[in-house]
């Protein structure tokens, strides 16, 4: 009974909360534009068929490209156009410096000190300029480039033995190994298995992946406080349960590196142990794994989609694969290594292609603001939830010509990391990645080494299958299968690996 009245009560005080914000809202014509909503769920049920930024992309072709939403009892905006992006981006930046609060923020963010989650301030800008200085600047990208190096030889070296049977190659199978390898390593400076045969291998992705793929979803809860308090569907506990066993994996490993100090890697979690030594009260356990599950969130996800959309693409371009050998015959002796990749422009164009086509987040980490602002002509209440639909940036026909094909020569002479707000695979403002070109550098070394290693066919007849399947980041619904046969010339050297 006092469950029902629990439930009775929370569904009566969301239908008020509805009716008194509707009309509040309904005074204000100074909203952007949107589609008229419906009590209670808002504008939910114009996504609930269709992918997230496909279905934002169809309302913003209707409304424009400033869209203001509601999905339960949250306010969202969502933009698609360079030019509003550049104007929250540029004045508005600090106000929307802010993550959203959810579910899966309060179990994961260790206490919100992780900070990718932290409020905007002091503990945030402390960890962000750690991130900069001591993980991704280029120095520690130039010292650590031999672990990219040793794993990409590693890769080669493990489909080469595959080719010699004739055997199909599952790409996705080794390039989330390949990326699993390298952030452990760089994280800890162990590869997460003692013994690499197939098994090991195998078991040893199955529970990384487990813990930390796809982990930053928002869900129904989110939206619906209501359902959290009642415990809808066990959403929070699963969500718990997931994070004990991160934490539990976290925390061993950060335990090995305290007892191995002695044997210095340089790793990251060493040299926040070192920190610790010195100011023990703010590097926390809890604040390095909050760093650590942030780092195999964010990277070990998305960089192996991102090879893994590259080589489908090749494959179904065949002169852009034979452009891109012959730029890698003509600059490259032996396997590749990551000081060759400033010899190899039209690599990085590939690279930056499939991030315009197949972007790992198709939409970019939501903001949050801290007060309202002026967006233009438009008024932004406080609270609202900001979406940047950077799919449909990417594949905008009046931003990029032939938007729709694959054509990795329209970034010859690209230098930036924007280029007029229109090219954003790795986010904007103060938020943006902190990693992009640690994640550069790795996806073209992997890309580049398997089309200079092996001469690649495609299994089955017709094109390779390039229907997305949307979740927080974009991967292939089919994944990628083809079969490799290496090179003459390159033989010798892998036969050594």
């Amino acid at each position: 009974m006092d469950t029902l009245c629990s439930i009775i009560f929370s569904l009566t005080a969301t239908y008020i909360f509805f009716f008194i914000t509707r009309f509040l809202w309904s005074q204000n014509s100074k909203l952007p534009p949107g589609p008229r909503s419906l009590p209670i769920i808002g504008h939910l049920h114009h996504i609930k068929k269709i992918p997230l930024p496909q279905a934002l992309h169809l309302l913003s072709s209707v409304h424009g490209p400033v869209l203001f939403l509601k999905f339960g009892c949250r306010p969202v905006l969502v933009l698609s156009s360079p030019e509003s992006i550049e104007e929250c981006f540029t004045k508005h930046d600090q106000t929307l410096a802010n993550r959203p609060r959810t579910i899966t923020s309060d179990h994961f963010s260790y206490g919100y000190t992780n900070f990718g989650f932290a409020p905007y301030g002091d503990i945030w800008r402390t960890l962000r300029r750690i991130s900069t200085l001591e993980a991704f600047s280029s120095s520690s990208l130039q010292k650590n480039c031999y672990i990219r190096n040793e794993e990409v030889s590693y890769l080669c070296s493990s489909i080469f033995r595959l080719s010699l049977d004739s055997r199909s190659v599952d790409l996705k199978y080794h390039f989330n190994r390949f990326t699993a390898h390298v952030m452990l390593r760089l994280v800890s400076g162990s590869p997460g298995v003692e013994e690499r045969s197939p098994e090991a291998e195998q078991r040893f992705l199955d529970d990384f992946k487990t813990r930390f793929y796809s982990s930053m979803s928002i869900n129904v809860c989110d939206y619906f406080p209501v359902l959290r308090w009642i415990g809808y569907k066990g959403i929070e506990k699963r969500v718990v349960e997931m994070q004990r066993m991160r934490d539990e994996y976290l925390q061993r490993l950060v335990d090995d590196v305290r007892m191995k100090k002695h044997d210095s890697t340089g790793s990251v979690v060493e040299k926040f142990l070192r920190l610790q030594e010195t100011e023990p009260e703010f590097y926390s356990d809890d604040v390095i794994k909050g760093f650590v599950a942030l780092m195999f969130n964010a990277g070990t996800d998305t960089s192996p989609m991102a090879m893994e959309w590259a080589m489908s693409a090749l494959l179904n371009n065949p002169d852009k694969l034979e452009k891109l050998r012959e730029e890698l015959r003509s600059n490259v002796k032996g396997i590749i290594q990551e000081s060759d990749l400033s010899s190899l422009p039209y690599l990085r164009c590939v690279i930056n292609e499939t991030l315009r086509l197949y972007p790992s987040g198709p939409l970019l980490l939501p903001h949050c603001s801290s007060k309202r602002f002026n967006l233009g002509s438009y008024e932004i209440p406080e609270n609202t939830t900001l979406f940047v639909n950077v799919w449909a940036v990417h594949r905008d026909g009046e931003l990029w010509e032939d938007a729709e094909v694959f054509k990795p020569e329209r970034f010859d002479g690209f230098l930036g990391d924007r280029d007029g707000y229109r090219f954003l695979p790795f986010g904007v403002g103060r938020r943006v990645c902190p990693a992009a070109g640690f994640g550069m550098r790795t996806v073209a070394l992997a890309v580049g080494a398997l089309v200079q290693c092996f001469e690649w066919e495609k299994v089955g007849e017709g094109d390779i299958d390039m229907r997305p399947a949307f979740s927080v980041a974009m991967a292939k619904a089919e994944p990628l299968v083809a079969l490799p046969k290496p090179w003459p010339d390159m033989v010798p050297i892998l036969s050594q690996l």
